[in-house]
């Protein structure tokens, strides 16, 4: 039934029902392609800013108490030296 429907419709349409994407696809596709450009601009932009951590301080990084060690300073968890001692009632 569905495929006597479907050749159906297929052998209805014409050739004038011819669909192009014309200008309007023309500017959406442009307008993606600007966009990408001055998003790319703005990330390299980013990148610039990051420095490099020194090859000699790799691996080294000794954290002061109360301080997060290395990174990029994202957010990590704090270490066990980090977390203050609780007293609990005997």
């Amino acid at each position: 039934m569905t495929f006597g429907v479907l050749a159906a419709a297929a052998a209805s349409s014409s050739a004038t029902d011819n669909v192009t994407p014309g200008v309007l696809g023309f500017l959406v596709v442009a307008a993606m392609g600007v966009a990408l450009v001055f998003l790319l601009r703005s990330m390299n932009k980013q990148f610039r800013k990051i420095t490099p951590e020194a090859e000699g301080t790799k691996g080294t990084d000794e954290a002061k108490p109360g301080q997060h060690g290395g990174g990029s300073g994202g957010s990590s968890p704090p270490s066990q030296h980090e977390i203050p001692k609780q007293d609990t009632p005997a």
